[in-house]
C-alpha cells in the first residue's frame, strides 16, 4: 500500500499549501516525489520520532495539517506520550502513518512488528484508527482523515485490489449470502487470507464477510454487522492484532451494548511468538492461525 499512499499524498501536497509531511528518516525510493512537490513543507525529522510528533503538533496548531510517516512501531509505541498530550488532548489534525502493520516487517522481529498498535492508539482521546484492507482503500482513508481534521492513525500493509462487487467504507460488506451460516468480520489486509479461505470452502459455508477499516465505527456500521450476526448466529473475527484491544474485543462489546447476545463467536488473532522464532509475515500468520488453510478450517467448523 505504500505506493498508493505516496500517490495519494503527492496529490494532496500539490493541491494544498497548508499540508505538511514529516518523516523519521524513512522512505528511501518512495518519498522523493513528495519531497519535490512539498519543498519546505517536507521535513525529515531524523531518527527522533518523539520530537517529530511535537513538531507536527506545532504545525497543526497554526491552522495546518500534518502527516507523520514512519514504520508502524516507531510511529506509535515510541512516541505514545507525545501523541496523547501534544496531538490528541488538543484535538489537532495530525495524521500518523505507520507502514508495515501487523507482522509486515517479518524477519526483522518484534522490534519492527506492530501487533498491539490499534489497542494503544484507539484508546487515545479524539483518535480514529484507519486500517485499509484493499489497495484502493488508502485514498478513501486519507480523504476521510482530512475531511474530519482530527487526530488519526493510518496503518498500512499489503493490500490486493478490491473485488469488483464491493465498495470502500468503514465496514463494507465484501460478500453477502442469502442465508448466511456465519458472519466474518476482518480488520485490514488480512481480508486477503479470508477470501482465499472462502474459495477453499466454496458454497459449503454461506458467509457474510465485512471488511472493517475504521475504529471506532458509527451506529449504522455496527447495525449492519449486528443484523448479519443475528441472522447467522455465528461470528468469526479475523485480525492481525493481538486479541486484547483489537477489533474482536471492540466489536463484541458493541454488539453486547446493543442487546445482541446468544451468538457463538470465534476470534482469530495474532498470537505473538508461540515458538519464540521470527520469520516472514506469512510464517507469523500461520503460527497465529491466520493463514487461509486455518481460516478455512474455522469456517468449516460452523457447518
Amino acid at each position: 500500500m505504500r505506493n498508493e499512499f505516496c500517490a495519494a499524498i503527492a496529490n494532496v501536497m500539490s493541491e494544498s499549501t497548508t499540508t505538511f509531511f514529516l518523516t523519521g528518516d524513512l522512505g528511501f525510493n518512495a518519498l522523493e516525489g513528495i519531497q519535490q512537490l512539498a519543498g519546505s513543507r517536507f521535513i525529515n525529522a531524523g531518527v527522533a520520532e518523539q520530537s517529530m510528533i511535537g513538531i507536527a503538533a506545532g504545525i497543526a496548531s497554526c491552522g495546518n495539517d500534518a502527516f507523520v510517516y514512519s514504520i508502524a512501531p516507531f510511529a506509535t509505541f515510541r512516541c505514545i506520550e507525545q501523541i496523547r498530550i501534544d496531538v490528541c488532548i488538543h484535538d489537532l489534525p495530525v495524521y500518523i502513518v505507520g507502514n508495515g502493520g501487523g507482522y509486515g516487517y517479518g524477519i526483522m522481529g518484534a522490534t519492527h512488528h506492530a501487533i498491539e498498535d490499534i489497542g494503544c492508539m484507539s484508546t487515545l482521546y479524539n483518535m480514529t484508527c484507519w486500517i485499509p484492507a484493499f489497495a484502493d482503500d488508502v485514498r478513501y482513508c486519507i480523504d476521510s482523515m482530512r475531511a474530519e481534521r482530527k487526530p488519526a492513525y493510518l496503518r498500512l500493509g499489503m493490500g490486493r485490489p478490491r473485488p469488483a462487487a464491493s465498495v470502500c467504507g468503514p465496514a463494507s460488506p465484501v460478500t453477502l449470502a442469502s442465508d448466511p451460516k456465519v458472519t466474518v468480520v476482518t480488520l485490514g489486509p488480512i481480508i486477503a487470507n479470508v477470501l482465499d479461505a472462502l474459495e477453499r470452502v466454496g458454497s459449503d459455508v454461506p458467509a457474510d464477510v465485512f471488511s472493517v477499516i475504521r475504529i471506532p465505527l458509527d451506529e449504522a456500521d455496527i447495525a449492519r454487522i449486528a443484523a448479519s450476526v443475528e441472522a447467522s448466529g455465528r461470528l468469526i473475527v479475523v485480525e492481525e492484532h493481538v486479541a486484547r484491544g483489537g477489533l474482536s474485543e471492540y466489536l463484541i462489546a458493541r454488539l453486547h451494548d446493543m442487546g445482541l447476545d446468544g451468538f457463538r463467536c470465534s476470534r482469530l488473532c495474532a498470537a505473538g511468538y508461540p515458538n519464540k522464532l521470527y520469520g516472514s509475515q506469512r510464517y507469523h500468520q500461520a503460527q497465529s492461525g491466520l493463514d487461509a488453510d486455518r481460516i478455512a478450517a474455522a469456517l468449516r467448523r460452523t457447518q
